[in-house]
């Protein structure tokens, strides 16, 4: 294993030429896919879960002979081939077995058997932030632009690979226990050349061209930091309607029909408002200096970028943790047992995954 130190970001280097070596990190190991293993989960004991959604459950679970933490991610064939996600699926496997970056999760190793697949991640201690903004109400400025910067270094260096997110919100994003953060949920992720169609995303996060139905690309990742950066710094999102009628958002998204609260800054306001553009031509993110133009700004002129790639920077909160199994951040749900079936469930569909 190579020392946590060998992956550090020197100051005053070039850090788009580090980009670039990542970016072919990424390339190398993208084109060189593992197929899964035959799941022999004996050497885990499953502890709890964690999360549930629309695929799947997530579970903590224990590496027996090293006594090591992962989250283990649960995905149902029978649900991925029935709602039409084999593509999304197989993506994100191989994109989080490709990914290396401070702040977003990678693939440890991953399983299949009869009925299920397994992809097992670290386990980020923290929870989310959805859960931490929800109780905060809302975070300071100084915390929200410590979080926010981590976002656009993991949006620079996901575009850098040419994948886009398209689910940026504080449910995808953990906190780990030094108070970083870490982007996960890679099911929407996907590398492209040049532009896609696919709608999906989570509404009050979709960028007005997805809404349109127009082809987009990385732009549109742009548009939802926007609004994560206001809906951290305000407690709700930009274009909250309190109507379950998805036209009136969609509407006012496309419209970009928003509010400034009173309480947010000159710099933030200028900030959100170059993110929050319709137009294209405008929006900072997708302009000739992409990412810099967001880095540069006055929002973020306290930020060291180097001590914050190398997690050297003093976390304006750090969640109180009894130790690395430690799951009190997260919600308790009911357990459910895994039924696995006798034979192998759709065999030729997974074949290669």
């Amino acid at each position: 294993m190579k020392q946590e130190s060998s992956h550090k970001f020197p100051a005053g280097s070039d850090y788009h030429q580090t980009l670039s070596r990542l970016k072919t990190e990424f390339e190398k190991r993208y084109n060189d896919q593992k197929q899964a293993s035959i799941a022999s989960l004996t050497e885990y004991e499953i502890l709890r879960t964690l999360g549930s959604g629309a695929f799947g459950t997530v579970k903590l679970i224990k590496r027996k002979a090293s006594g090591e933490y992962f989250a283990m991610k649960i995905l149902s064939k029978e649900r991925i081939v029935y709602q039409k996600q084999l593509q999304h699926t197989t993506n994100e496997k191989r994109i989080l077995q490709s990914i290396r970056f401070p702040f977003v999760v990678n693939l440890e190793i991953c399983y299949k058997d009869n009925s299920y697949l397994y992809l097992v991640m670290p386990f980020v201690n923290g929870g989310e932030m959805f859960t931490l903004l929800r109780h905060s109400r809302r975070f300071s400025e100084a915390q929200a632009a410590f979080y926010g910067a981590q976002v656009a270094l993991a949006l620079e260096y996901l575009h850098g690979c040419n994948l886009i997110y398209r689910d940026l919100k504080p449910e995808n994003l953990l906190v780990d226990y030094r108070g970083y953060v870490k982007m996960t949920d890679f099911g929407f992720c996907k590398l492209i050349k040049d532009r896609t169609w696919t709608l999906c995303g989570t509404p009050e996060y979709l960028a007005p061209e997805i809404i349109q139905a127009k082809g987009y690309g990385k732009s549109v990742d742009w548009w939802s930091y926007g609004v994560l950066l206001y809906e951290m710094a305000a407690g709700y999102s930009p274009f909250y309607v309190n109507s379950s009628d998805q036209m009136v958002l969609f509407e006012r998204i496309c419209k970009g029909k928003y509010k400034f609260p009173k309480s947010f800054s000159t710099d933030l306001c200028s900030l959100v408002h170059h993110l929050l553009q319709t137009d294209l031509s405008r929006r900072y993110g997708n302009l000739r200096n992409g990412c810099d133009d967001i880095k540069q700004h006055a929002w973020f002129k306290t930020i060291n970028w180097y001590g914050l790639l190398n997690r050297e920077l003093p976390a304006p909160y750090v969640p109180k943790l009894q130790g690395p199994g430690d799951a009190s951040l997260f919600d308790v749900y009911d357990e459910q047992k895994l039924k696995i079936a006798s034979k192998c469930l759709y065999a030729k569909e997974f074949a290669d995954f």
